[in-house]
């Protein structure tokens, strides 16, 4: 039989436990409501998104770290930044103006480049925000049978919380821009964030593949997504039409110049295309490790980097790359030139700077 003294402590157990409970309740904050915390070890931390604003270098990570270089990249200060989901990716159209986006359907937007940010939009915004925009086209076209059915994913969205990764932004200027993410999601805005439209009606992805990655070409508009999807803007139709591509695994990123665009993924698979994506060839990048991250250098060469920490380089177009030794490599998962011409990146083991290689010319001759 239980002893008077073993239930009193069982029911001061109880009660403290309880008590307890409510406390961390009681104390527990969203990560949408939280600064980032301000720390020394910031810039060792994971980092996943890296960019230029002007001559200042830029990068997002883990709990909201954003950190800023002036000195490509010898120095960082940590910005001040109003939540700390974790952040993946950030972009620039201006030297001032710059969005950056996250875990939890978050968009960061600084307009002092880069040193302090307000958040736009986030998670919890975004299924409430599908449901207005497809119910009033609903109401417009009561035939269509596809506004209800996009208003029903508008509903499960809201039902499910703010859980709604953003993967990449791009911004043509200080007003036009995108952000995309999982299962499909994007969202447009033509007024720099104040108002957003979704795009889920305005992309051939019927199966609601994970769009990855948006950039721009200079004369085209490509998001790249995974099992080989690959969307390009139309303006006749006003819509990312599907562009058919040889290989069905997930894309990570997309590159290009006027006229050149490669795509970039899984297992060191790359492909490069001179004719708006018509037709694609399949680039001998020597690895099977995921390529990451890319840039256009200022000489015009496409750098690629892996997971591995490896970097492909090409000579002006992308028709050949070729792999550049590294003496520490770490994973890459954003990269980006500075001013003075270094190059800075970023990934799980924080930033760092890469010397240009006085022997790269040499390389690309052999």
């Amino acid at each position: 039989m239980c002893s008077n003294k073993f239930l009193l402590r069982l029911a001061l157990g109880v009660s403290l436990g309880l008590s307890q409970g409510i406390t961390y309740a009681a104390d527990y904050v969203d990560v949408l409501d939280q600064p980032a915390r301000v720390s020394a070890l910031a810039i060792n931390s994971p980092l996943s998104g890296m960019t230029r604003a002007g001559e200042r270098v830029i990068t997002v990570g883990q709990r909201g770290h954003i950190l800023y270089s002036d000195d490509a990249g010898k120095h960082w200060q940590q910005a001040a930044v109003p939540v700390s989901a974790d952040l993946t990716a950030v972009n620039f159209p201006t030297t001032t103006q710059g969005w950056a986006v996250g875990n939890d359907g978050v968009v960061l937007h600084s307009s002092d480049a880069g040193v302090t940010w307000s958040k736009q939009l986030d998670g919890r915004q975004i299924g409430a925000l599908l449901v207005k925009h497809y119910e009033a086209l609903a109401s417009a076209e009561p035939g269509n049978e596809q506004w209800p059915l996009l208003v029903a994913e508008g509903q499960r969205l809201a039902e499910q919380g703010a859980d709604k990764p953003l993967l990449d932004v791009w911004f043509a200027d200080e007003k036009t821009g995108y952000v995309v993410g999982v299962f499909n999601l994007i969202l447009r805005t033509e007024d720099g964030g104040q108002s957003w439209t979704p795009f889920q009606d305005r992309t051939e992805n019927p199966q609601a593949f994970h769009l990855n990655a948006i950039a721009s070409t200079g004369d085209a508009l490509y998001i790249a997504g995974e099992q080989g999807l690959l969307l390009k803007w139309d303006d006749n139709s006003q819509r990312f039409a599907a562009v058919p591509t040889p290989y069905q695994g997930s894309f990570f990123g997309v590159l290009g110049k006027p006229g050149e665009v490669l795509v970039y993924g899984l297992r060191g698979n790359a492909l490069r295309s001179t004719d708006g994506g018509q037709n694609w060839t399949a680039l001998n990048t020597g690895l099977h490790v995921s390529l990451t991250a890319g840039l256009i250098d200022a000489k015009g060469n496409y750098r690629l980097f892996t997971q591995g920490g490896q970097m492909l380089v090409s000579q002006g177009t992308g028709e050949q790359l070729h792999l550049v030794q590294q003496p520490a490599p770490t994973p890459v998962a954003g990269a980006t030139q500075s001013a003075d011409g270094a190059l800075v990146v970023a990934g799980s083991r924080g930033a760092r700077t890469l010397s240009v290689e006085p022997a790269l010319d040499a390389v690309l001759k052999n």
